[in-house]
């Protein structure tokens, strides 16, 4: 990470962005599983397209899912209703290819081994009430906002898809001010200038006034933000219509805005024995307990694991010259008080429950609802008081 004065830009993206909406098909095939069967295992991707979706991968389970009534169901909520967008839930093709898992896979997991190889990474800084940085919150907040005026028929032209982007100025390696917010948001063509087809100035100014300066604190933008609104003039055509999805394609949205490393590989669709979800939760928990006990106001952790292997086989921490003990004695203490086996991991956040759809739209992390169990502080008192 950059340090002195720099401008640093994140995105986030809407719950009907075609990627999106794959997570969201996948991780809700995941709860249907949960819901009958805590032990299930659960690899799901997910593929959308004009007209058809794909659902694929490999699942062991007791439980017997309707797949085509959940993808369907997901589509449905998202708010892709209307088949003159090219792509409705209730006209959409849907392919099954499902399989079920490798038992070489399952032999080192049924012994409480981790369900793949790779590295897991978790962040946690003070620029924000949730510890994460403030380009990803503004930016996951903006799009949230987009789709409550959406649900809430508040805009009635606004459509499933969209995204934002905004570009933070750092001084001293802190915030200082908004550079630039751009927001992207698929509409109906009835706001569309007859002469010039682009999007009207009215419908630009209350997109402002709607969304963005609700969100945006007003302290951090000054009459030199740059604000764009729909850049190219218009948005008609969107979601899988224009793009196809896949699940797992936008892993820097999901965490931290490229503040800081990613691990090796995507959340949505995967049981939490797979490590690359579970063990990223982890890391973010202890990250977060790390600077909000004070023991240093930025955290980096890295966790990395061998397939069928309980303990991993890395523990790293970084907190960028901000930590108040040393890094050596942060790491003692979270092997300490932290269970980092995937089967303590599972059982210490709780994470065998049909969770997982609330997590596959404006990110895992920095969330205050009460499933998102990876986001307590409850473990800062004992860490500060250990150290």
């Amino acid at each position: 990470m950059a340090s002195g004065n720099f401008l640093f830009t994140s995105e986030s993206v809407t719950e009907g962005h075609p990627d999106k909406l794959c997570d969201r098909i996948s991780d809700e095939v995941l709860d249907a599983v949960l819901r009958q069967d805590k032990m299930g295992r659960v690899a799901c991707e997910s593929f959308v397209t004009a007209g058809l979706v794909i659902v694929g991968g490999e699942i062991t389970t007791k439980a017997y899912v309707d797949i085509n009534q959940v993808v369907r169901g997901a589509i449905k909520d998202i708010g892709y209703v209307d088949s003159s967008l090219g792509f409705s839930y209730d006209s959409c093709a849907i392919l099954n290819a499902i399989g079920s898992q490798s038992p070489d896979i399952a032999q080192g997991v049924d012994t409480g081994g981790a369900g793949d190889q790779g590295l897991m990474s978790g962040y946690a800084c003070r620029e924000t009430k949730e510890l994460m940085p403030m380009p990803i919150m503004l930016a996951h907040k903006l799009t949230r906002r987009l789709a409550e005026l959406r649900k809430k028929n508040k805009l009635p032209y606004l459509l499933p898809d969209g995204k934002s982007q905004v570009t933070l100025e750092y001084r001293d390696s802190k915030p200082f001010r908004v550079n630039t917010v751009v927001l992207s948001t698929q509409h109906t063509k009835d706001i569309l200038e007859r002469i010039g087809k682009k999007i009207t100035k009215k419908s630009r100014e209350e997109i402002i006034d709607r969304v963005i300066i609700p969100v945006v604190p007003k302290q951090l933008m000054d009459n030199k933000t740059k604000i764009y609104v729909n850049p190219t003039g218009k948005f008609v055509v969107g979601g899988p219509k224009s793009d196809a999805g896949v699940t797992g394609r936008k892993i820097i949205v999901d965490t931290y805005g490229g503040m800081t490393s990613h691990g090796g590989g995507a959340f949505s669709g995967k049981d939490p024995t797979k490590v690359d979800r579970s063990a990223s939760y982890m890391a973010r928990y202890i990250a977060k307990n790390v600077v909000a006990s004070g023991l240093a106001d930025k955290c980096t952790i890295q966790i990395a694991y061998a397939i069928g292997i309980t303990k991993p086989v890395s523990l790293m921490v970084f907190t960028d010259r901000t930590n108040e003990v040393p890094e050596e004695r942060i790491v003692q203490l979270i092997n300490k008080h932290f269970d980092l086996t995937p089967l303590g991991i599972i059982k210490s956040l709780k994470l065998r429950r049909p969770i997982y759809s609330l997590t596959s739209a404006y990110g895992h992390f920095g969330r205050t609802e009460n499933e998102f169990t990876w986001e307590k502080t409850d473990k800062a008192k004992l860490l500060a008081k250990d150290a």
